[in-house]
């Protein structure tokens, strides 16, 4: 048998052969999807504020870790604009198809949207990052394996777009990764099949290693499919920075006037902006917050679910609150908003603000794409309390169109606070008294005092007397016992001990039928739906001395409704939270004083009781108070049937009390 040498060019053949053979067996080093950017992607000019390579910013980092990670199987990111996060999205697509090999499939709401994110952004990103050139030959040709809705690359692997509109989208398509972009701009049911997501992920169950990521920017708060998605992660991420000048760590807040934290400015100098530290009231200027050659610096932020305590520096490693290390979470949800990036200032913030003022429309998309919040209809129209401080009006102790008083209580460690409202026909209303008297809770001489104002006779306009019809007062905290006292001692139905009620549907009052075993008949006040009346009355406006249902009057008298009266009647707004696992809002002072909204809320309460449990008729007569009435009720001579002496006492002497 006779051999020959092989050529050459055999040879090199041969070579080749081998390689490609080998190719399809070859495995890269692990890497990241940061370390992977960080050395790979690039910012393309069409879709970037500045081209040139990337470089993951820290709050970027655990983001675009997390939507790589083979252990998180969901990820959601609730988010405003100017982030970069489309920008992760498309690292994470090339990162999957080049380093992972994975099949990927995009959502976008529209076809309409799903072409332009195909030409502006994906086409783009596979011309610009050579990783993924490379796999791309057809590149800039017209190719059955390059359409506006596929891309098939040299490795076998794909990445497909759909419009989200079309349940035929969701159909008959194998992924491992499916990304849902702007979820909150899909319609919720599709073709009355169900939700994107629910349909979408039903592409990933034959996946190894499934991966569903949601983002968008929020919407309507209640209806926002991003709000929801988000709250269904049992870890729900905000990052935390430490203050540049005292290291302690933070979630940045927009915060308001009357916040001690949040973006801050001089009046009328917007380029002032900087942000106040919400634990030392630092000054921290947005060039500090970003400067990793000083101590404390943004670099050193973490996500961290204030539910749990469960943080990550890196979307890799996680903790619990004892800074354990624990398993890696299966779905995770990151909020974040401007503040953080320092693709935009805060100086520019101000300036959005301000020109979104006082237009619901332009304060809505601010809300949504600057804060990266739900836009809420009663939130978004917070109570300036100067607005009302400047409407209040001049009128009689008591005007003559209410027909009784009610007053509320409210309860401090070091006093008592009251107030009284007027109510008149179709529950318009007045503020008429305001009382606050400091001492000991528990002290008898407190307590008298208390009960002398309590008892106090008002004038009406038209020269008759009035007492207080009922009162409703606090009774949690550390002196339920001395408000049971003082409701037996100035009658159990004259004054009802009450405790807060904080849910959604439960109603203004739920006075009991039978006194409890103190002897008191304690009443849960529906402490949500009273302020959400109380703010939609307040928005109500006064007509020059002419009768307006539902309008709450101030009076312009400091002695009873100066600045601070208003500023606390407007404290609380509805912000959102987390309650096993849904998202809810409640009403929330952020630790402003609110004494005179709970005092508004036990008047309410009491009108309430007055009216359902006690038969009091606004448009009846005028509970005026008797002649001689400088003095508390005389008690009854004997008790009335039902035996309960209408909140009277009697002694095994025979005294009532």
């Amino acid at each position: 048998m006779s051999t020959s040498t092989p050529t050459p060019e055999q040879v090199d053949e041969f070579a080749k052969s081998v390689r490609a053979g080998l190719a399809a067996l070859y495995k890269p080093p692990p890497v990241t999807g940061v370390e992977w950017a960080d050395e790979n992607f690039y910012l393309s000019s069409e879709s970037s504020y500045h081209e040139g390579r990337w470089q993951t910013l820290p709050f970027q980092r655990a983001i675009l870790n997390a939507m790589t990670n083979d252990q998180i199987e969901v990820v959601n990111v609730a988010k405003s604009a100017r982030l970069g996060y489309t920008k992760m999205l498309l690292a994470a697509l090339g990162y999957f198809a080049e380093h992972k090999k994975r099949n990927c499939l995009t959502f976008s709401p529209t076809d309409d949207d799903r072409d332009r994110f195909m030409k502006t952004h994906v086409e783009t990103m596979i011309r610009d990052v050579g990783a993924v050139r490379a796999l791309a030959p057809w590149y800039g040709k017209k190719h059955r394996d390059n359409t506006i809705s596929a891309k098939v690359f040299a490795n076998g692997k794909q990445l497909i777009c759909h419009g989200g509109k079309a349940a035929r989208n969701y159909r008959e398509i194998s992924a491992d990764v499916v990304i849902y972009d702007e979820l909150a701009g899909f319609d919720r049911d599709i073709e009355k099949e169900g939700t994107p997501t629910s349909l979408g992920d039903k592409r990933l169950e034959g996946a190894t290693y499934r991966k569903s990521i949601r983002g968008s920017t929020l919407k309507i708060a209640g209806q926002c499919m991003m709000e929801q998605a988000a709250a269904e992660a049992p870890v729900r991420l905000r990052f935390h920075v430490p203050c540049p000048h005292c290291g302690e760590e933070q979630v940045l807040k927009w915060g308001d006037k009357e916040s001690g934290y949040g973006i801050k400015w001089d009046q009328g100098k917007p380029d002032t902006a900087h942000y106040q530290c919400e634990h030392n009231a630092c000054v921290i200027r947005q060039h500090e917050l970003h400067d990793e050659s000083r101590e404390f610096h943004i670099g050193q932020g973490r996500y961290v679910c204030d539910e749990t305590g469960t943080w990550t520096r890196d979307g890799i490693e996680w903790f619990n609150v004892d800074d354990e290390p624990i398993a890696t979470p299966r779905a995770v949800s990151f909020y974040i908003w401007t503040a953080y990036s320092p693709l935009t200032t805060w100086t520019q913030i101000v300036y959005d603000f301000l020109n979104a003022k006082g237009d619901p429309i332009k304060l809505k998309t601010f809300v949504n794409t600057t804060l990266g919040e739900t836009w809420d209809d009663t939130a978004g129209q917070k109570l300036d309390w100067e607005i009302l401080h400047s409407r209040r009006e001049v009128f009689p102790e008591v005007p003559d169109r209410a027909v009784g008083l009610f007053g509320g209580i409210d309860t401090q460690d070091d006093r008592y606070e009251g107030r009284v409202y007027a109510y008149g026909a179709q529950e318009e209303s007045w503020l008429i008294d305001r009382w606050i008297i400091y001492g000991d809770p528990a002290g008898a001489e407190l307590l008298r005092k208390v009960g002398e104002r309590m008892h106090k006779i008002y004038s009406r306009a038209d020269g008759s007397r009035m007492t207080v019809v009922r009162w409703c007062w606090d009774s949690g905290g550390h002196y339920t016992d001395e408000v049971y006292k003082a409701s037996k001692r100035h009658g159990i139905q004259w004054v009802i001990p009450t405790r807060g009620a904080n849910v959604y549907g439960k109603p203004i009052q739920n006075f009991p039928r039978k006194r409890n075993s103190k002897g008191v008949f304690l009443t849960e006040i529906g402490t949500d739906n009273a302020k959400e009346l109380i703010f939609n009355r307040l928005q109500i406006q006064p007509n020059a001395g002419e009768p307006v249902p539902g309008c709450i009057h101030l009076p312009a008298n400091d002695a009873i409704c100066d600045s601070d009266e208003v500023k606390q009647i407007t404290a609380e707004i509805k912000v959102r939270k987390i309650v096993q696992g849904r998202a809810v809002y409640r009403w929330d002072s952020g630790g402003r004083r609110n004494e005179g909204l709970d005092c508004a809320v036990l008047a309410l309460a009491a009108l309430r009781i007055s009216q359902e449990r006690f038969g009091f008729d606004l448009d009846g007569p005028v509970a005026v108070a008797p002649d001689d009435d400088d003095t508390p009720p005389t008690p009854p001579a004997a008790p009335p049937p039902g035996g309960d002496g209408g909140g009277w006492l009697q002694t095994p002497g025979g005294a009532w009390v």
